[in-house]
This record gives C-alpha cells, sequence and structure tokens, in this order.
C-alpha cells in the first residue's frame, strides 16, 4: 500500500465542524481573503481566486455550514460575504500571540536603531 494511502490512525476532524478546520484548506482560505473586500456572486469569486466555478460552489458550500460566509440574493445573482462573528474563535487564538510578535519586532528596531545606517 502507497504510504498516501495509509490509515495513520489519526481521526481527522471534519471541515465543517469548525472554523479552524474550514480555514485549513488554503483555497477556501483564498476565497475568504477575496470576500474581505466585500460581498462577490460566484462568478467574481471564481476569477478572484482562479478555480472553477464548481470548485468555488464545493468550498462556499463548507464556509457556509461553518458560518464564515452568507449569501443573500440580489435579483438573479446570490451575493457572499464574510460573517466575522464564526471567525472569533480564530482571531481569539491568534491575538495571544500578539503581545510576543510586538515584543519581538520592538527588539528587532531597536537593534536596527543601533546599526550603523550602512549595515542596515
Amino acid at each position: 500500500m502507497p504510504i498516501w494511502e495509509y490509515d495513520w490512525g489519526m481521526a481527522r476532524a471534519a471541515t465543517t465542524t469548525d472554523a479552524f478546520n474550514a480555514i485549513a484548506e488554503p483555497r477556501r482560505r483564498d476565497i475568504v481573503e477575496s470576500l474581505g473586500s466585500g460581498e462577490l456572486a460566484v462568478g467574481e469569486l471564481v476569477a478572484a481566486v482562479g478555480q472553477s466555478q464548481p470548485q468555488v460552489s464545493k468550498h462556499l458550500r463548507v464556509l457556509r455550514q461553518v458560518g464564515i460566509v452568507t449569501g443573500r440574493h440580489q435579483g438573479r445573482r446570490r451575493l457572499y460575504r464574510i460573517d466575522g462573528a464564526a471567525l472569533r474563535p480564530v482571531h481569539r487564538w491568534t491575538a495571544q500571540f500578539e503581545h510576543l510578535w510586538n515584543q519581538r519586532f520592538d527588539r528587532m528596531d531597536r537593534m536596527l536603531a543601533q546599526m550603523p545606517h550602512e549595515q542596515r
């Protein structure tokens, strides 16, 4: 059996269980990033992320099930947008590292300020 087909005994969480699992897929993150600037229809998302319409629709379905994306009808079009409430757990988790990174950037700024200009 090829290694990529081997069941390593690790249970995988369904992509629709929470925001972390849903955005673990890079193409779904691309869709979320594209929707960050506002509502878009499927066709606009297809152009923005460079995926086929069936792929985008599949990823939108997962994002909708988790609640990250909502949709509304406008005439014959369905527009999608981000629902930030579903991303709060991700924000809370990443926010705990903000202080650490700010300290590191401040330390780097101090070191750069002490270096001669030509070494920067």
